[in-house]
């Protein structure tokens, strides 16, 4: 089993679920990734989303689009990225996934050499958002070569026989789009009941659903049917407003864990 398995199977057991925040690696500035790691597993993140900054980002949202841009052209990559993670993955237990687009793993040597750099760094799994199930297969295999996790995306809009095919292809757990279009902080909680009812269906995988959850609030709604919420807008606006935004994220990620309790009654 990989890492991710075994959060998600110790929480499980425990009648608990995840808060997964999402980073974009490089912002606000480089170097910062291994102190902001360690920060969020104290303040109750089980896994954390690494973004790999892409200069055409797919469904984000102004926030995120514009951080990935600015790390960019601070100078980041994704071999920089592994390096932060692997400087700190002996430090950490928490789940690291990359968030990444498959246009980085091509260019990166394909996906053979992406996962196996990506995974020696430190990394336990991926999400691959623009990858179609039609195109995924080696993406998928790679993955598991690896002992990594490979998740696809559900959308609102997809066919609900496509959405099981994709949550069945899927590992480590299935990524439920919130909501349809970008990214971005709402103030509406999301209704995610029915779909993550249809994907239990199909799969035992943990189903975690992200895009537009923001507050405490959203995250007990969303946990309350589904294994777990990610938060990534509202967590990096906040660290760009911040003078110390290390600080700033365990602050508010301490903030969104507690819906963890209003979801499990504790």
């Amino acid at each position: 089993m990989s890492r991710i398995d075994d959060i998600f199977s110790g929480l499980r057991r425990d009648g608990r679920k995840a808060l997964m925040p999402f980073v974009c690696g490089g912002y606000p500035r480089p170097g910062l990734l291994a102190r902001i790691l360690p920060e969020l597993e104290r303040a109750g993140a089980s896994v954390v989303e690494v973004g790999i900054p892409f200069s055409d980002p797919i469904a984000d949202g102004p926030v995120i689009a514009a951080a990935m841009h600015e790390a960019i052209e601070a100078g980041t990559t994704p071999q920089s990225i592994f390096d932060e993670v692997r400087s700190v993955r002996d430090r950490v237990g928490i789940g690291i996934v990359a968030m990444v687009s498959v246009s980085i793993v091509h260019r990166l040597g394909g996906p053979r050499m992406f996962v196996a750099g990506a995974a020696e760094a430190g990394f336990d799994g991926f999400i691959f958002p623009d990858a179609p199930l039609e195109e995924s297969g080696d993406l998928l295999a790679e993955a598991g070569r690896a002992g990594c996790t490979a998740s696809l995306l559900i959308a609102p809009t997809t066919p609900p026989e496509r959405a099981a095919n994709i949550a069945r292809a899927s590992t480590g757990f299935v990524y439920l789009l919130a909501r349809s279009g970008i990214t971005g902080e709402r103030t509406e909680a999301p209704s995610v009941g029915a779909a993550v009812e249809t994907i239990r269906r199909e799969t035992d995988l943990p189903i975690a659903c992200g895009f537009g959850i923001s507050t405490a609030e959203h995250v007990a709604a969303v946990t309350a049917v589904a294994d777990a919420a990610i938060v990534g807008s509202a967590l990096v606006r906040r660290m760009a407003d911040a003078d110390d935004p290390v600080a700033a994220a365990g602050a508010f990620v301490r903030q969104l864990a507690a819906g963890l309790d209003g979801a499990t009654g504790r």
